[in-house]
């Protein structure tokens, strides 16, 4: 009877085969060659990229907007206005309600799963959008009596009385459209109807817009309260003067204004990934949707990031060879 054969263990046998493999791949190449002009074909590139920038530049530009000022708000829709600058007052309107990081409410607040980035991150940016939007803007303007009577007589209120207030306007302005004027007395209001008649009088002029731009930030000019206040009429009222805007230029999150221009200018198509989720269940009910959006995207881009890694992802090529397609002619050539 023979003797058993020796085994040789796994790690050995991988060795040999690595070191097999390195040899075969530090010898010389004996397939077929192709003359190959790396400088030549970057000119080409460099050249045929150039006067196609330029052209498509020309032809397809992103138009210059003039921007949407609050001025042009307050005249178009002044009842509108007045109703989104109440709900600031009564603190109903999206920015009072957001949560982190403008304030402590819950009225934005997205968790996925149960964590909530919001509530961890904190109240970054204190806001108080019954002052930043009305009060402190009106206490700017030049001295008048009736006007410096009425903050006092608000900001001495409790909050109580300052609901009772409120409550009496919105009931009366509540029954206007959005392009009506606005009562300058209301019964049962005190001085409410003064310091939103006095607050939609600043706005069309166009002081309101400066009065609520910051200065002497890291940015120059700082507009979030300005964007923050209109944005609360997109949220508050169907036919706002916003939303009017936005839906005209196609820039409605249903419309994928993520990745569009205004008009029917072209985007930014690679934006595509990130707005298609906005389109699907159960993103496009979900109250949590911006948070599972950016998780699903974040998953994503590590799985192409660590693509070659990741067993079974990194074998596709070889189940499917489109490579194969690619450089048909060389694998027609080459030895087997």
């Amino acid at each position: 009877m023979s003797a058993p054969e020796a085994q040789v263990p796994a790690h050995v046998d991988r060795r040999t085969e690595a070191r097999r493999r390195a040899a075969a791949e530090g010898q010389p190449w004996r397939g077929p060659l192709r003359h190959y002009d790396i400088i030549k074909e970057a000119t080409i590139a460099f050249v045929v990229v150039a006067v196609l920038a330029v052209a498509l530049a020309a032809l397809f530009s992103s138009p210059d907007q003039p921007p949407v000022t609050l001025r042009q708000w307050a005249n178009a829709q002044p009842a509108g206005f007045t109703q989104v600058a109440l709900s600031e007052l009564q603190g109903t309107s999206t920015s009072a309600t957001y949560g982190p990081p403008f304030n402590g409410q819950s009225g934005s607040v997205q968790s996925l799963g149960p964590v909530s980035i919001q509530k961890l991150l904190g109240v970054a940016w204190p806001l108080h959008p019954d002052l930043a939007f009305v009060i402190d803007p009106l206490s700017t303007l030049p001295t008048d009596p009736a006007l410096g009577s009425a903050i006092r007589t608000w900001e001495s209120a409790g909050a109580a009385q300052q609901k009772s207030w409120t409550a009496a306007y919105a009931k009366e302005v509540g029954k206007l459209g959005l392009g009506a004027s606005i009562p300058s007395r209301v019964s049962g209001a005190g001085p409410v109807p003064q310091l939103l008649s006095s607050l939609l009088a600043m706005a069309r002029t166009g002081a309101l817009d400066a009065a609520l731009v910051s200065h002497g930030t890291f940015y120059s000019s700082d507009y979030t309260n300005a964007i923050m206040f209109l944005g609360d009429s997109a949220t508050s009222q169907d036919h706002s003067y916003w939303n009017e805007i936005v839906t005209a230029e196609h820039l409605q999150g249903s419309q994928w204004g993520v990745m569009n221009e205004t008009g029917s200018w072209p985007g930014q198509p690679w934006l595509w990934l990130y707005s298609m989720w906005y389109q699907v269940p159960p993103m496009n009910s979900s109250h949590n949707a911006d948070i599972l959006v950016v998780a699903i995207v974040t998953i994503l881009s590590l799985a192409l990031l660590f693509l070659p890694f990741i067993p079974g992802l990194r074998s596709i090529p070889k189940w499917v060879p489109l490579h194969r397609v690619i450089w048909r002619e060389y694998y027609r050539q080459a030895p087997r």
